[in-house]
């Protein structure tokens, strides 16, 4: 950037508007004898520098947005957990791999909205792709990438966000839980030397406490967790309208005509997430119903039940992890239905990955897989509040 005019220094107060972003204006009397094009610089103002363009300069307004001081901290944090992450998994013999971002099918989970980007999407996950890698031949394999997801905002969710997945062939979801336990105390540990992450007492009858991300971590089914703390049991096999009215008898309001799914979170946002959130470890909540199973494999002693876990940290979601599907007629046949219900509800109903299906076709060994949240764990690590304050720059500040 070129300037023209002098560079003015202000010491002293500065008055700071407060929001989203962080703003500081100097008043028209401190500028003295500044003139268009002059660059003035706040002495101690963290966020904005700007060349002074006087009130009714006609000319175009140049901005040069600095990031806070306390972003640079968590930017420096958030370095040192991807050498952690990546460091943790060369000890474990894995291979880091990259995968096209810009796919034909991004997809068909229902409650997932792609980016379209010019006649392709970006990913949702590499997770087709990477399975396809698993079928090629390799065993232990990894990616540090960023996805992209329609319509997600809000405290632990950002439209663009970073991702660690890996997968495991000829492995099982125990090995997956270790990694995740493992690599979590890493990060954690390299961020602020320790596992033990302080927590403020918001909503909580104590003051402050900490959660141990240590090995190994509390666990939980699904069904128990349902049961135990929102009342509803959940069979896994029962209609739509059944599960419906054991929510609705356990006080949960939901509509009558709500779809099995839409029943059962409505359930487990309103009772089991906020007791998750309680809890002084992490957890693993796993078997989850067949009906949620997505990508995952059904128990074989009880196809009610998926093989799926997902991970959590003082009540944020962190990681899904899936015992993979490798059955192309079942997976054809659950991308057909979730194709069905996409276009019932009014959404995209995204074209099926013919390649992944030809890859499940010739072989893919018994895998488990996991994608965890990478801009969360760091969050996690640092006790950030928001997403927003663990990201480069937000969406807001582009």
């Amino acid at each position: 950037m070129s300037i023209r005019g002098r560079v003015l220094a202000i010491d002293g107060n500065v008055a700071i508007v407060r929001g989203e972003r962080s703003d500081h204006r100097v008043a028209l009397d401190q500028l003295g004898d500044a003139k268009p094009g002059d660059l003035v610089v706040v002495n101690g103002a963290a966020s904005i520098v700007r060349t002074y363009d006087g009130p009714s300069y006609p000319g175009p307004r140049t901005e040069v947005a600095r990031l806070p001081r306390a972003r640079m901290a968590a930017l420096q944090q958030r370095a040192r957990a991807l050498t952690a992450v990546r460091t943790f998994f060369a000890s474990q013999d894995f291979l880091e791999v990259e995968t096209p971002l810009l796919v034909p099918s991004p997809g068909l989970e229902i409650h997932l909205d792609a980016v379209s980007a010019g006649g392709h999407y970006l990913i949702t996950s590499p997770e087709y792709q990477m399975k396809r890698l698993l079928a090629g031949g390799f065993e232990r394999i990894y990616q540090v990438c960023k996805c992209f997801r329609g319509n997600e905002r809000g405290p632990h969710h950002a439209g663009e966000f970073t991702m660690i997945e890996w997968y495991r062939a000829f492995d099982s979801l125990d090995a997956i839980i270790q990694d995740t336990e493992q690599l979590v105390a890493q990060v954690v540990t390299a961020l602020i030397g320790t596992t033990k992450i302080p927590i403020p007492g918001e909503g909580r009858a104590w003051e402050q406490f900490a959660i141990d991300v240590a090995p190994p971590w509390m666990r939980m089914t699904v069904r128990d967790a349902m049961k135990a703390w929102a009342g509803v049991e959940v069979l896994g096999d029962e209609p739509a309208g059944d599960l419906v009215a054991k929510v609705r008898a356990a006080g949960i309001e939901v509509d009558a005509k709500a779809a099995w799914d839409d029943a059962f979170f409505a359930a487990f946002l309103a009772r089991v997430e906020p007791r998750i959130a309680m809890l002084d470890r992490p957890l693993i909540l796993h078997d989850w119903p067949a009906p949620l199973a997505a990508l995952a494999r059904r128990r074989d002693d009880d196809p009610r039940t998926a093989l799926r876990f997902e991970a959590y940290v003082n009540g944020i979601e962190l990681a899904n992890a899936f015992d993979e599907l490798v059955d192309p007629v079942e997976q054809r046949a659950r991308f057909e239905d979730d194709r069905r219900i996409r276009r019932e509800r009014g959404k995209p109903a995204y074209a099926i990955d013919d390649k992944l299906i030809a890859a499940l076709t010739e072989g893919l060994p018994p895998s488990a897989g996991i994608a965890l949240g990478f801009d969360r764990l760091v969050m996690i690590g640092i006790g950030a509040k928001s997403i927003d304050e663990v990201l480069t720059f937000t969406a807001d500040e582009l």
